[in-house]
Order: structure tokens, then C-alpha cells, then sequence
């Protein structure tokens, strides 16, 4: 279930500061620091604006991921499941970082999740480090790195890094 609220998380968060309509293809790249192996997935994102993400796999077929609301839908490799985010804490916490991020609330994700925030600006892009300090509450993320076009907040890289050692870094089109 982490997986999929991360690959969300990840997502999500690439819509950086502005809250649009987003409409676009995602390369996800998974690696397990400890073993260096790395899994690749595709697939499309559709966000509202508001609350209502879907994330549709063209690979692996027929996975997915959907927020509307306060609820979770997913199903990761044949596993479906459907979540209440208001009653289950972690998960109320990553769909809490995901939206907050959508609307240009990273500051508010930072301190959800126990973390301070740096903002660097190169030519065209700003990129946004999310680094969690002391405890990192249950669903966290140990960092959260956003990269996006500053001419139309569209982010070009997200990587979401867990306290576990999984890394994964989206790239979007």
C-alpha cells in the first residue's frame, strides 16, 4: 500500500506550486538502495485541480492508483484495494502530503512530515528538497526532491526517497 500512495506522493507533487488540471505520461523508476536493483513502470496521470487524481499503468497493465476525495483506490499487481484516508492515519497522512503539495502547500507537507524545506532556482527550473529532520512520522518520506519548469510549473523530475531505502524517481512529459 506505501508503494502505491508514493507513487502518487511522487505524482502528485509534480505539480509543485500550482493547482491545475494536469494531464500527462510518467516514467517511475524504483531502486532499492541496499541491492541497486531497479524496476521501471509507466503510465498516465489525470489530476483535477482539486482532490481527484488517476493514475492509470500501461506498465504494468492494469494497475492503478485513485484519489477522490478522502478516498484511496489502487491496485498493485492484482492486489485491490479501497481506503478511507480519514480513518487510517498513515495513509491520511500521504494523501494529506500529496494534496498539500498539488497546492503549492509544500510547506505544509514539510511539517506534516517532521521536515524542513530548501528552494534552489536554475535557468528555467526550481527545484524544491523536502528533507525530513529527527522522526519521520509512520508514511513519511525521508526526502521528497521536486524539479519543475518555473515558466509553467510543470515538474520535469520527482523523487521520493523512504526511511526503508527505496527510491523512486518519476520523470514526467
Amino acid at each position: 500500500m506505501k508503494k502505491l500512495i508514493l507513487i502518487a506522493c511522487a505524482l502528485m507533487l509534480s505539480l509543485a506550486s500550482f493547482a491545475q488540471t494536469y494531464d500527462t505520461d510518467f516514467t517511475q523508476t524504483r531502486r532499492l538502495k541496499v541491492s541497486g536493483r531497479t524496476t521501471t513502470m509507466k503510465g498516465h496521470l489525470t489530476y483535477d485541480g482539486k482532490e481527484k487524481l488517476d493514475m492509470e499503468y500501461s506498465d504494468p497493465e492494469g494497475d492503478y492508483f485513485r484519489v477522490d476525495g478522502n478516498k484511496v483506490d489502487m491496485n498493485l499487481m492484482g492486489v485491490k484495494s479501497s481506503i478511507d484516508a480519514e480513518k487510517v492515519p498513515m495513509v491520511k497522512l500521504q494523501r494529506a502530503t500529496l494534496i498539500n503539495c498539488l497546492a503549492g502547500r509544500w510547506e505544509q507537507a514539510a511539517t506534516d512530515n517532521n521536515a524542513t524545506t530548501e528552494v534552489t532556482e536554475k535557468t528555467g527550473f526550481r527545484t524544491v528538497k523536502i528533507t525530513a529532520g529527527g522522526v519521520i512520522p509512520r508514511g513519511g518520506y525521508k526526502s521528497i526532491t521536486l524539479t519543475y519548469r518555473t515558466k509553467d510549473g510543470r515538474v520535469t523530475r520527482l523523487v521520493l526517497e523512504e526511511a526503508a531505502g527505496i527510491e523512486n524517481t518519476y520523470e514526467m512529459r
